[in-house]
């Protein structure tokens, strides 16, 4: 599946490795024999290539495929500890907040799940900005989701695109925007969100308390983040964020 780690990690090698050879996708697609949409689809993560055309493909490039084994969840602690590393404002302008922010308008929401816990002073890794939504806010949300020409995830597919975007079809609510991606968490009320203030801008924030009670993935980053924070220190794990 796309959505798993080695998914992320095949797109993110061969996409380093073409433009470390100078390469655009058309010039490995013609090297490679494979269509230029297709690798499109790799480097995006949306399709997780067979080991033959990973194969294929970094042959194209001069390289080729070596397969290790780690300890299970290794990655995590290697994404804590670049977060960790990564001043606040970086990370922000990776995720292109306040591009999304500025698109949501007037729409009302809370920013939610691993975002709300990454302005909170937790280094998470986060690739999409999350928010919380009330289910009747859905037509406004719509609007704006036509208005930045948003495809939605295709679980069936493993792809971008295929289906309504509207939050009340059936299907994760995933949206690929042109800024970026994109996931809400539909609720009939929003949650009671605190201010954070970063700059010049003011962002409406998920408590941590409740982050935790409402997003499980983030919930569990946050205890390994906790746990490794208190093995250095050599202090109890605290539930705060930093």
């Amino acid at each position: 599946m796309t959505e798993s780690r080695l998914g992320r990690e095949v797109a993110r090698t061969l996409r380093r490795e073409r433009e470390q050879a100078g390469l655009t996708q058309q010039a490995l697609a013609a090297r490679s024999g494979l269509s230029q949409a297709a690798i499109a689809r790799i480097e995006r993560g949306d399709r997780l290539p067979s080991l033959t055309t990973a194969d294929r493909l970094l042959a194209a490039l001069g390289r080729q495929l070596r397969i290790e084994v780690e300890p299970l969840d290794s990655h995590l602690d290697a994404a804590l500890d670049e977060m960790a590393g990564t001043v606040l404002a970086e990370r922000i302008e990776v995720l292109r907040l306040d591009r999304i922010t500025e698109a949501l308008g007037d729409l009302p929401y809370v920013l939610s799940g691993g975002t709300a816990a990454l302005l909170q002073g937790a280094p998470l890794p986060v690739d999409a900005v999350e928010i919380a939504v009330r289910w009747r806010d859905s037509p406004q949300f719509s609007a704006l989701l036509d208005r930045t020409y948003a495809q939605r995830w295709n679980a069936r597919w493993q792809e971008w695109g295929g289906i309504h975007t509207e939050p009340e079809e059936p299907g994760e609510h995933r949206w690929l925007t042109r800024y970026g991606e994109l996931r809400a968490r539909m609720c009939d009320e929003l949650p009671e969100p605190i201010e954070v203030r970063l700059g010049e801008r003011t962002y409406p924030v998920e408590p941590l308390v409740e982050v935790e009670v409402t997003d499980r993935r983030t919930a569990e980053l946050l205890s390994r983040y906790r746990r490794r924070l208190a093995a250095a220190t050599g202090e109890a794990p605290d539930r705060s964020a930093g």
